[in-house]
């Protein structure tokens, strides 16, 4: 893959990332939680901006971006149709099916509502590359606040069923919280762990957790294994519909 990838700190918790396609000189942020952190990452790879891909208009994902475009003036501000509207200084809208170009880099936009109710995310299908946002984090997912339950679920199957290879980038390194909720409904899941354990060791010296992969999330987040009879058996709901039983799971996580 020659696609490069930079990831860095925002705000409290939040992730910036950089995509590069170093043969075009082409270079998009996915969002911009805070200008200063993508300006001095853009200015210690000397890549130009050409692109921003929002995934859902909350400000800790987008409040940047008009700082960021005094910098860079021409770089597109890419956003999800349904609130493009909430987004600051939109050049495109674009929606499920859709492709973004990154100089000869193409991203799949797949529509996954539920943290939000226009939420996206970036495939780039050629490079096994997710941007999540705020839709799949390691050992977790977003909190639903803009559609039922069961929106969220029909979401994260679209998620589920991407090569299990991709590499997946999400909006926050949440991945030790997420980690002790998750031992609560799947105690037994000896590879949850020993993932923790490692994730544990790589944030005490200072280091992320993330990219995680499809592969391993669907062996090790719970709320991508709500058909998984230890999890359905943890949360007493063995033989259940699988979206009642992510429906639990969310709810337990909202008071965890």
């Amino acid at each position: 893959m020659s696609t490069q990838i930079y990831q860095f700190a925002c705000l409290q918790d939040n992730f910036g990332v950089l995509v590069h396609d170093p043969k075009t000189g082409a270079t998009a942020s996915i969002d911009v939680p805070e200008a200063a952190p993508v300006l001095k990452a853009l200015a210690e790879k000397g890549w130009t901006l050409t692109d921003i891909l929002v995934t859902h208009r909350h400000a800790d994902h987008v409040q940047g971006i008009p700082e960021v475009k005094q910098h860079f003036p021409k770089a597109r501000v890419v956003a999800p149709k349904g609130e493009a509207d909430r987004v600051p200084m939109v050049d495109l809208k674009v929606a499920e099916g859709d492709v973004v170009r990154v100089g000869n880099l193409a991203a799949k936009v797949i529509e996954t509502p539920g943290h939000t109710i226009g939420h996206i995310v970036y495939w780039f299908e050629d490079d096994d590359l997710l941007f999540a946002g705020d839709t799949l984090f390691s050992l977790g997912c977003g909190r639903v606040m803009e559609a039922p339950l069961s929106v969220m679920w029909n979401s994260l199957e679209k998620l589920a069923a991407l090569p299990e290879e991709t590499q997946v980038y999400c909006g926050h390194e949440y991945t030790l919280a997420n980690g002790k909720f998750a031992l609560t409904v799947d105690p037994g899941n000896d590879m949850l762990k020993h993932h923790l354990e490692t994730a544990a060791k790589l944030r005490a010296e200072g280091k992320f957790t993330l990219p995680s992969t499809i592969g391993l999330e669907l062996a090790i987040n719970p709320f991508l294994r709500a058909e998984d009879e230890d999890v359905q058996n943890a949360v007493g709901m063995s033989g259940r519909d699988p979206a009642d039983v992510f429906a639990e799971i969310r709810e337990r996580k909202n008071k965890f």
